[in-house]
């Protein structure tokens, strides 16, 4: 601006001409005929470089743009995930020539963002831990499904872990805790969350909370202290929060494929241990492992495992069926009728009855699903025989092939309900590997019946006589052996022909 000032002062004040103005600075005359025009000081424009490498691949991406902006944000890919798709197709130029094309792209589809003020937060070594939940989409045993995926973040080393579940129940919330109290192979002093509800009952005025009583016996089993946050301000937990975006574009993006739930968890967990070995974001000379190395010391040791069940009373129904989640599971046909107790958790359903566990299944997730077990009908099937046949529990048995075998060929004879229905009961108390066995050797001779298959399955589970050897006393001996007489039986047989 000085130069500007210097050139409209030496021509409008001391009558110079362009050409001397020119010769006296040094400067071009066309130089000097722009400054003389020049008021208001000079703006300095940017003028945005072009992306001579993108070349071919723009028209691509362009494309994942407007195909991606008709899903949900959870199901975007930022910048850095479509440079890396790019590269898989050929690109090889920089990634900031993507990152200026997406930011001009969004920039014209989007209008401005309103910035946020928040207040840094600190932490001290083995304090506090953040929890939070996100939804991801993955495709388990060749099925896409929307699934809950339970979010911890050590709050001074940054190191995560992360769990899957088909949904988001408190079962889930105690069993994602003992989870990541393993993994991180010990317990924070407090554990921070938003204002659940499998975690928080009531809300009332300022820090005062009512925490559900499940969830309140699991933090005394583990002794931390849950902190819930103001309602409506997530930067109280805000690494979590941060934390549920970056794992969703590290690991869901693009779409995570497994057999099952156990494969899934089990890569979470491999993952979550990898990405340990970033920088720390502050200490930028240490990894976060590192720092949850000095961290973990000063975790609370974990004393005993915690059963985190959610216990519910049911009646059973004159089915011997009780109903979980719109799932139907079998119990022991003697309580039909009565109140039990079911508790689940997140992978299992106990039935406990007069203090003792009476069934217990894996837990199913889906709709009018039916579990069975087979074994809790025998009784049933002692009075009722012809259940057999079409009994749902009986139909979807999978039995090993002999017993297939010789219960097809049984059931085709006189009375086989029942004569089949006794290998059950009997097998009930000996076992299905003896009854298999028994079944095995009865195909072997050829002579299929129920009471041949008894009488095997009874000689396998006779008790063996242990062999005592017999101390005969001195002095008791024979002096004169009996001879063989046959005679003697001719003679019994004439008597008996006389009567």
């Amino acid at each position: 601006m000085d130069i500007i000032y210097e050139i409209r002062r030496r021509h409008l004040v001391q009558k110079q001409t362009i050409t001397e103005i020119a010769r006296d600075m040094g400067l071009s005359r066309p130089t000097v005929r722009k400054h003389l025009n020049t008021v208001e000081e000079p703006k300095y424009v940017r003028v945005q470089p072009t992306a001579p490498k993108l070349g071919q691949f723009a028209e691509q991406l362009l494309k994942w743009l407007e195909e991606e902006s008709k899903l949900p944000r959870s199901r975007r890919r930022s910048g850095q995930r479509l440079f890396e798709g790019l590269q898989e197709v050929g690109y090889l130029g920089a990634y900031d020539s993507v990152q200026r094309f997406v930011r001009r792209w969004k920039s014209g589809n989007q209008g401005p963002k309103l910035t946020e003020a928040f207040v840094p937060l600190q932490f001290q070594p083995g304090d506090a831990c953040q929890f939070d939940w996100s939804q991801e989409q993955v495709e388990l045993g060749g099925i896409f499904q929307t699934i809950k995926v339970a979010h911890f973040r050590m709050a001074y080393s940054r190191q995560m872990f992360v769990v899957a579940y088909p949904r988001e129940m408190q079962e889930m919330v105690l069993d994602a805790h003992s989870r990541a109290f393993v993994f991180f192979g010990g317990v924070p002093a407090r554990l921070i969350y938003d204002n659940l509800k499998t975690v928080v009952d009531a809300v009332y005025v300022g820090k005062e909370r009512q925490f559900n009583r499940r969830f309140l016996t699991l933090a005394n089993h583990y002794l931390f202290e849950p902190v819930a946050c103001t309602p409506a301000s997530g930067w109280e937990k805000g690494q979590v929060e941060n934390q549920v975006g970056n794992v969703r574009e590290w690991l869901f993006t693009p779409l995570a494929r497994f057999a099952s739930f156990a494969d899934l968890n089990d890569w979470l967990a491999t993952r979550c241990k990898e990405l340990a070995q970033r920088n720390h974001p502050t200490q930028k000379q240490r990894s976060i492992a590192e720092c949850f190395t000095d961290e973990q010391s000063l975790l609370r040791p974990i004393t005993a495992h915690f059963d985190g069940y959610v216990e519910h009373m049911m009646r059973v129904s004159s089915t011997c069926l009780i109903k979980v989640d719109r799932n139907r599971y079998s119990v022991p046909a003697s309580v039909a009728g009565q109140a039990v107790s079911v508790r689940t958790t997140a992978d299992q359903i106990r039935v406990v009855a007069h203090g003792e566990v009476i069934a217990a299944h894996q837990r199913v997730f889906g709709r009018d699903q039916l579990v069975c077990d087979p074994w809790h009908y025998l009784p049933v099937l002692e009075k009722k025989p012809g259940a057999l046949r079409d009994g749902a529990p009986f139909v979807a048995w999978d039995l090993p092939k002999p017993i297939q075998t010789v219960r097809d060929r049984i059931l085709k004879q006189p009375k086989g309900d029942r004569a089949f229905v006794e290998l059950l009961m009997l097998a009930g108390e000996a076992g299905l590997d003896a009854l298999t066995v028994a079944c095995e050797l009865t195909l072997e001779g050829g002579v299929i019946s129920a009471p041949i298959v008894m009488n095997e399955l009874r000689r396998l589970i006779a008790p063996h006589l242990p062999s005592i050897a017999i101390n005969v006393p001195d002095g008791i001996a024979l002096t004169t052996e009996p001879l063989a007489n046959c005679q003697r039986y001719d003679h019994l047989l004439g008597a008996a022909n006389v009567h």
